[in-house]
């Protein structure tokens, strides 16, 4: 390639320090694997393994046969847009208006809007670390920064607004937390939302709450942050309780003033989310598909009871238990200090595919594995075995 060519494809600055998904190598990997005849146990990636609900299948394929292949608005169909605030009001005693409701491609789509929309370059967002790898790659292509608030067990790795005031800069914009979260499954409880709601309203910030795990709770009843406060965002998505990973589908809520705005950004970004994907979750919402989601919600915290168990007599440790979503945050540190090779010796050499900490931020990232309970108990019960002749063999450090 000659030196003029090059020059002509040169990557643009921003996509420096952009990340690969590390969780899509080991997955990559995992799967090279498979097709060379090895039995892989993938608790990998954040996929269920169960199929999209049959009510959901058949309101797909009824929108098909009925021809719903055009362009629905940008910001959804609008009988999608009313059963997701009926959805809010059943379930949370929440009334929010449909026209705050923006149904997006996957709630990637909504992150990397509402990132466009409210960061300039040079600001800053506040964000836990650990937490979800691609929120601060969001962050980084609006031209903004991540600020990162290192979390510990000690408050359940979640954000404080003590932490937030020692974290906070000049050029902080922003808080964006999750509950459940992504990847050591803690929630925010109703008191720390409102601390959240209170401490950005006082220093004028916006405060994001990504809810895409609700649902897949093991509490009592998972507060939403719209019970707190009116001008908190927040985003949500069918991937994960509602079980459509694949038909990339999601939605956010803002504020009224952010509405107009939110609308002319959907129609240039990405014009409107899949229509079939948008006929069929109006499905997701009824009676008889809540009750087959309920009944998967009831097998992943029999999963995770058994794994967590499983991990702690092994010498992983555990000290904050999943609340929500399918992920264990594990320590390490009894067989390796280095999470990276500890994955790809546990991949490679006992058929066990786990993601490094290093996917999930800086903060004792090589002291921590993140295990996704998305397979089914045979599985895991192979992986329990497997597991064990991996820390007794001495070839995880």
């Amino acid at each position: 390639m000659s030196s003029h060519t090059r020059s002509r494809f040169t990557i643009a600055q921003r996509m420096r320090g952009v990340n690969p998904f590390r969780v899509m190598t080991v997955l990559e990997r995992a799967r090279a694997l498979e097709a060379q005849g090895r039995s892989i146990v993938h608790l990998e990636v954040g996929e269920p393994d169960f199929v999209t609900a049959a009510p959901i299948l058949e309101a797909g394929r009824a929108a098909l046969a009925q021809g719903h292949t055009s362009y629905t608005p940008a910001a959804g169909l609008p009988q999608l847009r009313e059963r997701i605030a009926a959805y809010y009001s059943s379930d949370y005693d929440v009334d929010i208006a449909p026209q705050r409701i923006f149904v997006t491609p996957g709630a990637s789509g909504a992150l990397s809007l509402l990132a466009q929309l409210l960061l300039n370059p040079g600001d800053g967002v506040l964000m836990s670390d650990p937490g979800y790898p691609c929120n601060r790659n969001y962050v980084r292509l609006a031209g903004a920064e991540a600020q990162l608030v290192p979390v510990g067990a000690e408050t359940r790795y979640q954000i404080t607004r003590e932490l937030l005031e020692c974290h906070r800069t000049a050029r902080t914009r922003g808080v964006w937390v999750a509950s459940p979260g992504n990847p050591t499954g803690t929630v925010l409880e109703l008191a720390g939302l409102r601390d959240l709601c209170a401490w950005t309203d006082s220093h004028d910030l916006h405060l994001l709450v990504d809810e895409i795990y609700h649902g897949l709770d093991y509490t009592d009843g998972l507060p939403t942050v719209l019970q707190v406060s009116d001008d908190a965002l927040v985003v949500n998505s069918f991937s994960k309780y509602f079980g459509m990973t694949g038909w990339r589908l999601g939605w956010f809520v803002v504020p009224e003033p952010l509405v107009e705005a939110s609308n002319i950004l959907a129609q240039n970004l990405f014009i409107a989310a899949s229509t079939v994907a948008q006929f069929a979750a109006l499905r997701a919402f009824d009676n008889d598909t809540r009750e087959i989601l309920e009944e998967r919600r009831a097998a992943f915290a029999q999963r995770r009871d058994f794994l967590i168990g499983v991990l702690r007599e092994l010498g992983f440790s555990i000290p904050v238990s999943t609340d929500g979503a399918f992920y264990i945050y594990a320590g390490i540190e009894r067989f390796s200090d280095d999470s990276e090779y500890f994955c790809h010796s546990l991949l490679e050499n006992f058929g066990v595919a786990v993601t490094p900490g290093t996917d999930f931020g800086e903060f004792e990232n090589r002291r921590h594995v993140r295990f996704a309970f998305t397979t089914s108990m045979a599985q895991l019960q192979v992986a329990a075995e497997r597991l064990r002749e991996a820390v007794n063999s001495g070839r995880l450090q």
